[in-house]
């Protein structure tokens, strides 16, 4: 096999990231330092985490929403809307502004909001809806286009004043190509499928190079957050950090139950301070991985339809 075949793709970049975070690890706890001592020291002291906010009417979101400010969050993020055809009526459309405008209410104009609408826009519904959602101030609306259709967003960019953020479902610095240079605001890779430490510091330092900030994707469990942490107190344009608490679909809730001691992890002031001890800065207990792999799990993507029986984006 040439080495030309051996690039690329989410499986193998998936691979690569799970074994180059390991070294990054043993590499640390060999040198008795963090990872990011040995990607050139920190530059922060501690790195902004955002919580997810659920809830199908403007009501549940605004209770999820105040649920996260009374944790201590300073910033959330939510999606506003459902299935969605093509092209939304204006009730739909309206109810994604309601949605939006209930959770800025609930946690003030002192917070932030992100907005994630996992590519379920056309561009045509991004240039009709993301203006509405502009006197809100978003922190940033994340894949309004599905990644199949990245040659869009330097329109979508254009139409609106909003900051867009784009990235977990692209897999190397080659992929982030075209969207930096679209003019995307956040780049959102994912350390545990874009190829691991390695390449997503080499996707954040490209970025930089177009004053695109970076919020890694992260839904995922404790070693791919510690990964993602190491990286976030090394690289300058640092933004903020998903975590997947409460992210507000699948279980989460035992997440932490790999770990042998939770303290890494503890959030203060919507914060989690700098984490000093060697390599990832966690330790894994092994028997309940083993145990968490012989329960397995079941969750699946739902599968969506329009009202004409065609399938739709989830």
């Amino acid at each position: 096999m040439g080495e030309a075949e051996l690039h690329g793709g989410v499986v193998l970049n998936s691979a690569l990231a799970a074994i180059d975070q390991a070294l990054w690890d043993i590499a640390g706890k060999t040198h008795g330092v963090p990872v990011h001592q040995l990607l050139g020291g920190h530059v922060r002291d501690r790195v902004r985490v955002y919580g997810w906010v659920g809830g199908e009417t403007p009501e549940e979101l605004a209770e999820s929403a105040a649920g996260q400010v009374a944790k201590g969050m300073t910033a959330v993020k939510l999606n506003p809307c459902g299935q969605l055809e093509p092209l939304a009526t204006p009730a739909a459309i309206n109810a994604i502004v309601d949605g939006v405008t209930a959770v800025r209410e609930a946690i003030g104009p002192e917070r932030d909001l992100a907005l994630d609408f996992h590519g379920r826009f056309s561009r045509a519904m991004s240039r009709r809806v993301l203006p509405l959602l502009e006197p809100l101030l978003p922190l940033f609306v994340e894949e309004p286009v599905l990644p199949e259709f990245s040659q869009d967003l330097g329109a979508v960019v254009r139409s609106t004043s909003i900051p867009i953020a784009t990235g977990e479902r692209l897999y190397s610095r080659w992929d982030f190509r075209s969207v930096l240079s679209d003019g995307i605001a956040v780049a959102q890779p994912d350390i545990s499928h874009a190829g691991g430490i390695s390449e997503t510091r080499r996707i954040a330092a490209m970025a930089e190079t177009y004053d695109v900030l970076v919020a890694p994707h992260c839904p995922l469990g404790p070693i791919a957050l510690a990964a993602s942490l190491q990286l976030d107190f090394a690289i300058p344009n640092f933004l903020i950090q998903e975590q997947a608490l409460g992210i507000g679909y699948g279980d989460s809730s035992g997440l932490l139950d790999y770990l042998a001691d939770t303290t890494p992890f503890t959030f203060r002031d919507g914060y989690i301070d700098r984490p000093t001890a060697p390599g990832l800065g966690i330790t894994i207990d092994e028997d309940a991985v083993r145990a968490a792999a012989e329960r397995g799990h079941r969750w699946r993507n739902p599968v969506w339809r329009n009202t004409d029986g065609s399938l739709a984006s989830w």
